[in-house]
């Protein structure tokens, strides 16, 4: 069984620490490994000890995998990737996020780990990562980008109500399929995909919502919101 959780939040952003909690809960051990990966912002330190600060409470192992200033050989890379339940990616630049996985052979390592079992998850461009293609700033202005590591099919476009223009944009890249069919996450919400299918949706806050947006076949696209769970309720 091979999972993944596209989340509208977490530790990054919310400080009731819901979604977190619900990714925890969907982890193969009472007690996971969670490996950080903190690429698409450059391993930047504050978001690395605002991680720790967040998953030291609960009821689990943090780790964090550095790849900027990185002192493991590829040998420990792979024990490091394959022996953690849950790989957490945080949220940056998607383009450079997948250049550097790729330099290091993450990519490859993310694909055998998620064969053998590790829930993958993250926020933003670590929604967008799994994907074969997203929908990014990671150019300046809001474009697609037909790049990802193909685990999930479709397309994924995070923060969908939450930024000017990214409901119009994505739909504008799906009307003329410079993007496939796929989902669109607004903040709050979260999505659980198991072998590449849609298994579970959930929601910290009753208004946001997942969508399910592919093209209407005359030029247009169309979205279709997806029932959620209120975590907590």
């Amino acid at each position: 069984m091979s999972r993944i959780a596209l989340l509208g939040g977490g530790f990054s952003t919310d400080a009731d620490g819901v979604l977190d909690d619900w990714v925890l809960g969907h982890a193969r051990a009472s007690r996971p490994n969670v490996c950080f990966v903190p690429t698409a912002s450059g391993d930047a330190p504050a978001y690395i000890e605002k991680f720790f600060d967040a998953f030291r409470a609960r009821d689990c192992e943090p780790s964090v995998l550095p790849l900027f200033r990185r002192e493991s050989s590829d040998t420990a890379l792979r024990d490091v990737l394959l022996a953690r339940d849950v790989v957490y990616v945080g949220g940056g630049n998607t383009a450079n996020l997948l250049a550097v996985w790729r330099v290091h052979g993450v990519d490859r390592l993310l694909r055998e780990a998620y064969a053998g079992g590790t829930l993958l998850c993250g926020i933003s461009a670590g929604a967008n990562c799994w994907a074969e293609g997203s929908h990014t700033d990671s150019y300046g202005p809001l474009t697609h980008l037909p790049d990802g590591l193909g685990l999930l099919p479709g397309s994924v476009c995070p923060h969908y109500d939450s930024e000017p223009g990214r409901r119009s944009s994505y739909r504008a890249a799906v009307a003329r399929r410079a993007l496939p069919a796929g989902w669109a996450v607004e903040d709050g919400a979260a999505a659980l995909f198991t072998d590449g299918r849609l298994t579970e949706a959930v929601t910290r806050s009753p208004g946001a919502r997942l969508y399910r947006v592919r093209a209407d076949g005359e030029a247009g696209a169309v979205e279709e919101a997806v029932p959620c769970r209120l975590l907590g309720g």
